[in-house]
């Protein structure tokens, strides 16, 4: 099997994130003193097989080389060859598994040799994209083991300063080898926080990979609509998207070319499940419209920080995406009531729900998704300052199997909501009170005597005193308590 792309970009696969490293395909290598001398007596062929080595590099007092190039003595006879000659080892020993002493036994061989081959794939399973690069520049063994097609189902490159554009273009050009211009494997790319990613990078994931199921570019904020209506136009299988923080995406949906060539029974639909498009800032109602349009099989939604998104978007979503589990609007200051009218037309489907910080909320919203959101387990509403005892006490009778419960900053909650929700909720397992400032010791005693499942508890900035947090410590013995009481600990 041989490399046909470019020298430039195997030389690029070496060197991503970890800059310069060292190879192991030297036919000689010398001791500055010419006392020690090992070599690896591979195949020569191995040296246009495996990766190429970005430069070659060589301490500055070793003689031969000036310049970062070697002379004609020191360079190899080869065609093509690209040999990577690396820095004086320690003196005492060489330590790298295919570098062996002169006076170790030819028979002896390194432990890590002895593995099967299966055993040599499982341990590369875990390792990074970056590493298995440089676990491919070896030896031949290990370049045909590092490019196995089962351990390349996931690219993961991370850092501000990598080309991540480049990357993925030597990555998907080496993958497509065996099936020419598709990377048939290859189901999820991850890339979040990588700055430098643009257009190109998504329009070389969009033409390469067409079974991809995931996709997570959070914080690339040079990415645009564009390159995101590529990526779920051509990855027909793509079910998780990922874009918060990218503050150019206003929209999901199809590109023209790909809704005219859908047929009428197919509908102009994408087969994402999971889309988190939290700090898409410029995200309005009208794009919130177009993506339940045709993301009709959406099951968890996370718009935190979508701060122009109103009610009206809420309506055009909960017509459409009548599947969503989770969804998460905190921050949408424009959100009321009105807004979870119209979400709690999801009724039992809706387990996990964030309001947090939508200051429009009061205890008529909460009553609309407790009488019909019987099944909810996850309710965020910190910082909704309108939501009162009453709203706690018709929330917990008729969401009895919530789990997991945020009220903090929350001033009109006191001990008669907490009493509410200790007499139904019995499976609570977090619950956040804090800064309430209504909130007593009282209220804490009774939802630690009948809560015993309690594994978090915050009650910070709340006037608790040191006996009530120790009962609560005697009968929730797993509970983690964060407070703000100096004399407990």
């Amino acid at each position: 099997m041989g490399m046909n792309f470019p020298l430039e970009d195997s030389q690029y696969l070496n060197n991503l994130e970890t800059g310069v490293s060292s190879s192991c395909d030297l036919s000689s290598f010398k001791e500055q003193n010419g006392a020690l001398e090992c070599s690896v007596n591979s195949d020569l062929s191995m040296r246009t097989l495996s990766t190429p080595s970005p430069a070659l590099i060589c301490p500055p007092t070793l003689p031969g080389f000036q310049n970062g190039r070697g002379s004609s003595t020191s360079s190899s006879s080869i065609t093509g060859e690209t040999v990577a000659m690396v820095h004086s080892p320690p003196p005492t020993r060489l330590t790298h598994p295919l570098i062996r002493l002169a006076s170790r036994p030819q028979k002896e061989q390194a432990s890590i040799d002895r593995l099967p081959d299966h055993s040599m794939v499982q341990i590369f399973s875990f390792l990074p994209t970056n590493q298995l690069c440089r676990c491919a520049r070896v030896c031949r063994r290990w370049y045909n083991l590092a490019w196995d097609p089962r351990l390349w189902r996931t690219i993961r490159l991370t850092g501000e300063t990598i080309n991540v554009d480049r990357a993925l273009k030597v990555l998907t050009r080496r993958l497509c080898q065996d099936t020419p211009n598709v990377c048939l494997m290859l189901e999820t790319v991850i890339v979040s926080g990588c700055r430098r990613l643009t257009d190109r990078g998504l329009y070389t994931i969009a033409q390469c990979c067409p079974e991809l199921r995931r996709l997570e570019v959070s914080g690339c904020y040079n990415i645009s609509n564009e390159a995101v209506f590529d990526v779920v136009s051509l990855c027909p299988n793509l079910e998780h998207l990922d874009v918060s923080g990218c503050s150019k995406v206003t929209c999901i949906s199809l590109t023209r070319e790909a809704s005219i060539k859908l047929s009428p029974l197919h509908g102009k639909q994408i087969s994402i499940r999971y889309l988190d498009m939290t700090d898409c800032f410029v995200l309005e109602d009208e794009g919130l419209h177009t993506i339940a349009a045709h993301c009709t099989q959406l099951t968890h939604l996370y718009l935190r920080r979508c701060v122009r998104l109103t009610d009206e978007g809420l309506r055009y979503l909960v017509i459409y995406c009548t599947s969503i589990k989770e969804l998460s609007v905190s921050d949408c200051r424009f959100v009321s009531d009105f807004g979870l009218r119209e979400i709690a037309k999801l009724e039992s489907r809706l387990r996990y729900l964030s309001i947090a910080h939508c200051g429009r909320i009061t205890d008529v919203g909460i009553r609309y998704v407790a009488k019909y959101c019987s099944k909810l387990r996850y309710l965020n509403a910190r910082g909704c300052e309108g939501i009162t005892d009453h709203g706690v006490e018709y929330l917990a009778k008729n969401c009895t199997k919530l789990k997991s419960l945020d009220i903090g900053k929350c001033p009109l909650v006191s001990d008669t909501g907490l009493e509410s929700l200790a007499l139904n909720c019995f499976n609570l397992k977090r619950l956040s009170l804090k800064s309430c400032e209504s909130i007593t010791g009282q209220g804490l005693q009774i939802v630690a005597a009948n809560c015993f499942d309690l594994q978090m508890l915050n009650v910070q900035d709340c006037e608790v005193s040191v006996e009530a947090l120790r009962f609560v410590k005697r009968h929730c013995k797993r509970c983690v308590i964060e407070h703000t009481n100096p004399a407990f600990f």
